[in-house]
């Protein structure tokens, strides 16, 4: 199965992944990786009840990294007018928190927020914002 780590405590050692609308409760003995569980990534694992076994981290969380999201994409997205000031490019990327927060700024500020997508455009054509939120790096 595919789930999401939603919690994970370090002194227990225990931690809860959601699949589905169903959760899942592991301990780290049942964790396959070298790094500690984080939460919001995404893993592959065995479900048996309520208890999730051969717990093990998918996609960007592992060393190997490959590019999945485009740059070019991403500085459109922040230099359209429309788009950039909702922020489009942080949704594409997967900031979501950033991307309420710019859409909330900009409805708020009746549009002042535009230099936010601006700033971010050449950020991202500089190199300097050049990972997705789960790490990996922008073709």
């Amino acid at each position: 199965m595919i789930g999401k780590i939603k919690s994970y405590d370090a002194d227990t050692q225990t931690g809860v992944i959601k699949s589905e609308e169903q959760y899942y409760e592991f301990h780290i003995d049942d964790w396959s990786e070298h790094v500690q569980p984080i939460i919001d990534s995404d893993v592959l694992f065995e479900g048996e009840g309520e208890t999730a076994s051969m717990v093990t981290l998918i996609g960007s969380y592992l060393e190997h990294q490959e590019a999945v999201k485009s740059r070019k994409t991403a500085m459109i997205l922040a230099f359209f007018p429309l788009t950039g000031l909702f922020g489009g490019h942080r949704w594409y990327l997967g900031y979501k928190k950033i991307a309420i927060f710019q859409i909330i700024v900009s409805v708020l500020t009746a549009g002042a927020g535009i230099l936010w997508p601006i700033i971010d455009g050449v950020l991202l054509s500089t190199g300097h914002l050049h990972k997705d939120k789960q790490g990996r790096p922008l073709k």
